[in-house]
């Protein structure tokens, strides 16, 4: 393919993933029948201002709510009230936001209409400890599970049980009114429950579930997590409980929608495509290595695909902090190591990025490689395999320039990874 520009291209498939996962284009098709009492609207997550706003603009009856989102991604909406919190660390506006929507739920009765707006990023947005612990064992709690490269379902199912909100309680609480709830989904496999840990979307985990993670990963959690999670006030209620028969749950966005509208993009303008998988999981640095593998297999032998082709997979990694004070996300991560594992090598260009638009706690969604990517650091009297060590993969595409910063994007299907060939 002559004339290759990476950056217009990969960020043109950026947009058409984004675009795919956009509120405003999916959310009249899912929307409930109008109810005979009120129609109340609750959500949570980095996309929550955006499904809101859609609502409120698809909606041609009463409707009120609530809806908690992270700092600086709230979007104005008539009719119902956007909150901000932070993420990926609780702080107290999160406390106040829970509490807020179990406010919006309260003394509804089996006429009215609850419509649950759910995508990624709630888990942290809706802190509510239960009693005996307080804030401060809910941030510890978060930080061990951010730290401990455990996959997002696995965090979830802790989260799920050291919380009142989550695990379908939010649901169980507007009770008897119904609960339809539209998620956005940022979980490989697009299990509802898992996402923002199912505050409306109940499943079968349990709190033995969430000690043997805590065991598996050596989580160390504050004894009063502890102490909850080993009493029977941890129970979440499972799918079965009367109080969800008449509720529905739909997911209107997800990785795979997303990853088959950039591949589409890419087809378009003449690059060949091969989606591996929607839902990869593991750690950041190890699935870079495969993924190095298979461009590297491709550029020298033409398989498992020939080549051009931009090799495209979804899902969500994890990074095990290996030191303090590092910079740097998955996708900055993934793209480090693969850039160390294919040094040197023309023609193999690589991007990854969320599709929220912040990749970690910067303002980058990810970032751009290729062969050059650590000669270029050398070059600078960096050294990668260093930075990598130290996770500070932000510092080494911040001195390159590389950093992708998209700003945020209004949903969250997870990550974009692609890999060119050439």
């Amino acid at each position: 393919m002559s004339g290759f520009e990476a950056r217009p291209f990969f960020t043109a498939l950026f947009e058409a993933a984004v675009a795919a996962a956009d509120p405003e284009r999916v959310m009249r098709d899912f929307l409930p029948e109008k109810p005979k009492g009120r129609t109340i609207v609750i959500g949570a997550g980095k996309g929550a201002a955006q499904m809101a706003r859609a609502v409120a603009r698809a909606w041609d009856g009463p409707l009120e709510g609530v809806v908690v989102t992270r700092y600086g991604y709230a979007v104005p909406c008539e009719r119902i009230e956007v909150i901000e919190a932070a993420h990926p660390v609780p702080d107290a506006a999160g406390i106040e936001g829970a509490r807020r929507l179990f406010e919006a739920v309260d003394n509804l009765n089996a006429d009215d209409l609850v419509v649950a707006l759910i995508s990624g990023g709630g888990s942290a947005l809706l802190p509510a400890p239960p009693d005996g612990l307080t804030l401060d064992d809910e941030i510890a709690v978060n930080r061990a599970l951010l730290a401990s490269g455990a996959p997002i379902s696995a965090m979830n199912t802790v989260r799920k049980h050291l919380s009142t909100i989550k695990g379908g309680r939010l649901a169980a609480a507007a009770h008897p009114a119904r609960v339809v709830s539209l998620v956005v989904s940022d979980i490989p496999g697009d299990q509802p429950s898992l996402v923002s840990s199912g505050p409306t979307a109940p499943d079968g985990s349990t709190r033995a579930d969430a000690l043997a993670i805590v065991a598996a990963f050596g989580l160390d959690l504050p004894e009063a997590a502890m102490r909850h999670l080993d009493s029977p006030a941890a129970d979440a209620p499972l799918p079965d409980d009367p109080r969800f028969a008449r509720n529905e749950v739909h997911v209107i966005a997800s990785a795979a929608r997303s990853l088959e509208a950039a591949a589409a993009e890419a087809e378009r303008r003449g690059m060949p495509t091969a989606i591996l998988s929607d839902a990869i999981e593991g750690e950041a640095r190890e699935v870079a290595k495969v993924h190095a593998a298979i461009a590297r297999e491709v550029a020298a032998r033409g398989r498992p695909f020939q080549k051009p082709v931009a090799i495209l997979s979804g899902g969500e990694t994890t990074v095990t902090l290996r030191a303090k004070g590092g910079k740097g996300g998955r996708n900055s991560e993934f793209l480090l190591a693969l850039a160390i594992a294919i040094d040197g090598l023309d023609g193999i260009h690589a991007f990854a990025a969320d599709t929220d638009g912040i990749d970690g706690s910067e303002d980058n969604a990810g970032a751009f490689a290729d062969g050059t990517t650590a000669a270029r650091l050398r070059a600078k009297g960096l050294d990668p395999v260093a930075l990598l060590n130290g996770n500070n993969a932000w510092a080494a595409f911040a001195a390159l320039g590389d950093l992708f910063v998209p700003g945020p994007t209004g949903t969250n299907v997870n990550d974009l990874r692609v890999v060119v060939v050439r």
